[in-house]
């Protein structure tokens, strides 16, 4: 009975005391990787942001583009409130 006892133990011990820590580590370490990652939701919701940022880009230019037909020289327009004053 004895070396049945023995069999089964010193297999748990070094399961409990080697494979069981790695095991749990590993388990932990891909959950918090899980939970860092974006969720279909976040996907759906980042890829709507872009393609908002892609059009407003293109509407900016569109705009630029008329100011630069209708006033050439906006983009230099001069605003003495915002200058620091030398003396």
């Amino acid at each position: 009975m004895s070396s049945i006892m023995v069999f089964f133990f010193v297999p748990t011990v070094i399961f409990l005391s080697l494979v069981a820590p790695i095991w749990l580590i590993l388990h932990y370490r891909t959950k918090s990787k899980i939970r860092r990652s974006l969720s279909e939701d976040e996907r759906d919701l980042l890829e709507s942001a872009l393609k908002t940022a892609v059009r407003l880009e293109q509407r900016i230019n569109a705009l630029e583009t008329i100011l630069d037909a209708d006033h050439g020289g906006w983009r230099t327009y001069d605003n003495r409130h915002d200058r620091p004053q030398h003396h």
